[in-house]
């Protein structure tokens, strides 16, 4: 039986004695937030570096971490520049760790395990404590808090539930924040409408898909007058800024907001951008994100592009220490319009394993969104499909939707010239097709926009 160390649980009140927000000292812009709270830079080092030092300590609990860490020792931190010291792990540390990877509590102080898809091998199973469970509460009600909601609101989630992190934070944070929450699940649209008739949810989350599917059918059905919805939040899969205009604009909304998460980091609601839309705040007294080269592992400047790698402030179960998430990103190296000096995150521009290799050229998929958004004639709605001819020659058709209303009579001359403009910025020559609007397939979950052929 594994002999564990009593570490002491992360210290939550000598924390809450430092952050201002808990002490009602919060400037007046702050003052409307529960549960966020305003860090000048240096007490937000000094948070980090105190939660990395407690991290280190509780993954030495594990034989797993141990043999990652190797002699690396809590005091060894003595700024938080010395991070670059430590080794990172990926999913495969998880994967051999399986059925509770990394675990670093007694088995009975797990209450809950979430899981991610196993599309690539065993699923990723991740345990919680309690405090863990309160944590994903915590993160994602400051979501719903920073997108404007408070207890007077309700809550209508189309999210996944079961061994998917997202239905629990939904309903979790929610119900930390106060909110009357209605937890439907994914599909089920014509129950979601009644309900929405019914109920008067003024927040409704979802992927970005889904919620572009329900905004559609109210639109068709001229529901819009018969709804109080006021606010998206919408998680798991990029969206366009085409797409959120669209949303908006067919329910009438104040806002919509996108989240980021993953099942390593509790779960959804790690950062969520603001009504200024300049980037995604994210909740850096609670983890540290690196921005590394994805091949050196060296970072990169502020701004620029790199892979996000994580480490955790407070997980007791299974903390994480310089996690690759493989998720392309940049850090946004100034501070919101909005006040919060929570720093921000860009949204995922993509993965550094879902690259497509197309006639030797590197491309990610939020590329096409990049171009695409240049053209107001357009949708946000997209589709690649690669092809491999008899000769062994690869091709690339990239299928768009025209806006709505927009006539099909210039659909050549705009083609022609997106793929120009494709060519341009990707260095490699395709095919653009423009189809109606509304004709490309929508879904209930994440859309699945790249289809590959080419080994058909």
């Amino acid at each position: 039986m594994m002999s564990l160390a009593i570490v002491p649980p992360f210290p939550y009140k000598e924390v809450r004695d430092k952050v201002p927000i808990f002490k009602k000292e919060a400037c007046k812009a702050m003052a409307k937030y529960r549960f966020i709270p305003d860090l000048q830079q240096d007490e937000l080092n000094a948070i980090q570096l105190q939660g990395l030092r407690w991290t280190i300590r509780q993954a030495q609990n594990s034989p797993q971490y141990r043999n990652i860490l190797g002699s690396v020792s809590p005091e060894d931190m003595r700024s938080l520049d010395d991070l670059r010291l430590l080794p990172t792990c990926d999913v495969e540390d998880l994967r051999r760790g399986y059925p509770l990877p990394l675990l670093c509590v007694p088995e009975h102080d797990v209450v809950r395990i979430h899981a991610s898809s196993g599309t690539t091998g065993k699923r990723k199973i991740l345990a919680y404590t309690k405090n863990d469970t309160e944590t994903l509460a915590l993160q994602m009600a400051r979501c719903f808090e920073l997108a404007g909601l408070g207890p007077s609101d309700r809550l209508q989630a189309a999210v996944g539930y079961g061994l998917w992190t997202a239905g629990a934070a939904f309903q979790s944070g929610s119900e930390k924040l106060g909110m009357l929450t209605i937890p439907v699940g994914p599909g089920n649209l014509e129950m979601h409408l009644q309900l929405l008739q019914d109920l008067g949810a003024t927040c409704f989350g979802a992927t970005a898909s889904m919620a572009l599917l329900l905004a559609e059918e109210v639109e068709r059905l001229g529901l819009l007058d018969k709804i109080r919805l006021k606010r998206m939040i919408c998680g798991s899969e990029t969206r366009s800024e085409k797409m959120r205009l669209a949303i908006e604009s067919k329910l009438g909304l104040h806002g919509s907001y996108d989240i980021a998460g993953m099942t390593e980091m509790y779960g959804p609601g790690t950062a969520i951008d603001c009504d200024a839309h300049e980037g995604l705040h994210y909740w850096a007294d609670l983890f540290i994100i690196e921005i590394l080269d994805p091949t050196s592992l060296e970072p990169v400047p502020d701004g620029e592009i790199g892979e996000m790698v994580v480490t955790s402030l407070r997980k007791e179960a299974v903390p994480l220490i310089r996690y690759r998430t493989h998720d392309l990103c940049r850090k946004i190296p100034r501070t919101c319009s909005c006040g919060l000096t929570m720093p921000m995150h860009d949204k995922i521009l993509g993965r550094s394993d879902d690259m497509l290799i197309y006639r030797g050229v590197n491309i990610y998929p939020g590329q096409f969104v990049d171009v695409i958004a240049h053209y107001p004639e357009l949708g946000g709605e997209y589709q690649v499909e690669l092809t491999r001819d008899e000769h062994a020659v690869d091709h690339l058709t990239l299928s768009v939707e025209r806006a709505k209303n927009v006539q099909a009579d210039g659909d050549r001359a705009l083609a022609q010239t997106i793929a120009e403009d494709l060519h341009k910025s990707i260095l490699a020559r395709m095919d653009v097709v423009v189809v109606d609007y509304a004709t490309l397939p929508r879904t209930f979950s994440k859309s699945k926009r790249v289809i590959d052929r080419r080994e058909d």
